[in-house]
């Protein structure tokens, strides 16, 4: 991946962290960020389906899930499977869709499988999915429904580059089309390290740790809504993930600390007033607990 990115070490350690935790991965940052093309050079590094969704205002639910049709030639009744059959899928611009298609995918990023005239197909294992989004202030995007964004395992912030690591990426793009990246993992990989998170031991006092974070999101009087019981969830497995990808066998408090934002900036709805935000009231929870 780091052939054709410059820095974003967290972050691509974050989407790693994503894909072994079985989860989904939302990646919000101003167009330009490179977002897109670390989705890509991730799916380029792994033998899997690939397929990509581009937001826009007029995208319907049956260009992500599919539609059914009548077959002419047997006057059978069949479905057209849609992007989401797929191992790696790519939601470009998610935030630019409108409501009712981003809630279609909901069933999809949940449950694993799609529910279309009574019948529920199940998706390909691995399934993973990353969106990316531009922030609010980005002309012609649309807030997603919390009840969607809690479906992400994180959310994760992609800010502007450093100048050094611009002048990298000048340098990248310069020779990228000599760059060959190869695939050095498949689904099979994919789906034992992900039983090997599961195996990663999880202490007491670190699950004791999660539920005091989550709990304190709740209280804060900063906050009109605070995280639900998924943030727990995500909070263990993608701190299994971490350890797993740094050798270790247990998950400890500094793996909770650095997945924090990642886990809980998405879940939280902040006031209108006060002058906090959401990575404000993360910050405070973090440093009183310790």
């Amino acid at each position: 991946m780091k052939k054709h990115i410059s820095g974003k070490e967290d972050t691509i350690e974050l989407m790693f962290i994503a894909m072994l935790a079985n989860g989904h991965a939302l990646l919000e940052g101003v167009p330009g960020v490179a977002k897109t093309t670390m989705a890509k050079a991730l799916a380029s590094t792994v033998q899997a389906d690939f397929r990509r969704i581009q937001g826009t205002p007029d995208l319907v639910p049956s260009d992500i899930i599919g539609y059914t049709y009548l077959d002419q030639a047997d006057n059978s009744v069949k479905f057209n499977k849609g992007p989401v059959f797929t191992n790696m899928l790519l939601v470009d611009e998610l935030n630019r869709s409108p409501p009712k298609t981003m809630s279609a995918l909901l069933e999809t990023l949940e449950e694993r499988q799609v529910t279309v005239g009574g019948t529920t197909l199940p998706l390909m294992k691995p399934f993973i999915a990353y969106a990316t989004q531009n922030p609010l202030k980005v002309e012609g995007t649309e807030p997603i429904p919390k009840v969607l964004a809690d479906r992400f395992l994180m959310k994760i912030d992609v800010d502007y580059p450093s100048m050094e690591e611009e002048q990298v990426m000048l340098r990248i793009k310069e020779g990228e089309e000599k760059v060959e990246v190869k695939k050095i993992i498949d689904t099979n990989a994919i789906i034992d390290m992900q039983g090997q998170v599961k195996g990663v031991e999880l202490p007491d006092d670190v699950a004791k740790y999660i539920t005091q974070i989550v709990d304190a999101t709740r209280k804060d009087i900063h906050a009109v809504m605070g995280a639900s019981p998924r943030a727990d969830l995500a909070f263990m497995w993608a701190g299994k993930a971490k350890a797993l990808i740094e050798g270790r066998k247990t998950v400890s408090r500094d793996d909770i600390k650095f997945l924090a934002k990642p886990v809980l900036s998405h879940r939280i709805a902040v006031r209108s007033t006060g002058g906090i935000g959401v990575h404000g009231i993360i910050d405070g929870i973090v440093a009183t607990l310790g």
